[in-house]
């Protein structure tokens, strides 16, 4: 048996296809996806210059999602994927239905906040891929692609190696807050389901009672996941992120066949 198999660590699950599963598996720790295989990673091999750095804070640190988002295009280019200490965000929730079926996550300001998150190293076809899946070539996409700099965003790798920035999707519709004004962290799907239909009678309306009509409501369904983005909005349960500043506009070749800008790196 291949003890690095996705399926025999737990790890093949792909959160669009398991909507209330989101925001997925993550890995016990830093590793190379490379296929259907997930193997570790040497302390030496943390840092990949020739490729750019993305903090996943959602389901791209799920080993099941990257691949099931990459063979949609027939890529199968390794993946390092390595745990790091973050300081400076937190993960909220994204003020949009996602056709997926679920509401996914989103980074917001957080300075005193440390977090270990994975950061993908992607070269610029898969770049590409991660770009498009996040809709940030539309120009009402959720999300636009923001490079996240040092200090005010502080990315330490093992071994104490901290990076000098790092790229991160904004959600371009802000965040959901806790009812104060201040962002709300993402509890996992089911949970927030739950909590954001007991909190709204219109959202259940839209979306049922329960998370697993909300989640059989809305995949697919575009203008139902757009009706309930504009009530998160109407209910005046939106609040910036306070990392808009950093968004550029991305100007990104098709899933494929590169990025015609690849950001600069390091």
């Amino acid at each position: 048996m291949d003890d690095f198999t996705l399926e025999t660590l737990g790890l093949a699950e792909a959160p669009r296809e398991h909507p209330l599963r989101y925001p997925g598996a993550w890995p016990a720790d830093s590793a190379l996806l490379d296929g259907d295989r997930l193997v570790p990673l040497a302390l030496d091999r943390l840092v990949h210059k020739e490729r750019a750095p993305l903090l996943a804070v959602g389901s791209n640190a799920s080993p099941g999602q990257l691949r099931h988002k990459m063979a949609e295009f027939g890529i199968t280019s390794p993946i390092p994927m390595v745990k790091t200490r973050v300081t400076g965000v937190d993960v909220g929730v994204s003020a949009h239905v996602s056709r997926m079926g679920y509401v996914s996550a989103s980074p917001f300001h957080a300075p005193d906040t440390v977090r270990e998150l994975f950061v993908i190293w992607l070269d610029a076809e898969q770049l590409a891929v991660i770009d498009a899946s996040e809709g940030v070539p539309l120009p009402n996409g959720n999300y636009g692609r923001a490079w996240l700099p040092a200090p005010e965003v502080r990315v330490e790798l093992p071994g104490g190696v901290t990076l000098p920035g790092v790229h991160s999707y904004v959600n371009r519709h802000g965040v959901l807050h806790d009812g104060t004004g201040a962002a709300r962290t993402h509890p996992g799907q089911r949970e927030l389901l739950t909590q954001l239909l007991v909190g709204s009678a219109r959202l259940r309306e839209l979306f049922g009672v329960t998370p697993e009509e909300f989640v059989a409501r809305a995949r697919a369904d575009r203008q139902l996941c757009a009706a309930g983005t504009r009530l998160f909005a109407d209910e005046k349960r939106v609040t910036e992120s306070g990392l808009e500043r950093y968004v550029t506009v991305q100007q990104t070749g098709s899933p494929g066949t590169g990025s015609s800008l690849f950001p600069p790196l390091m």
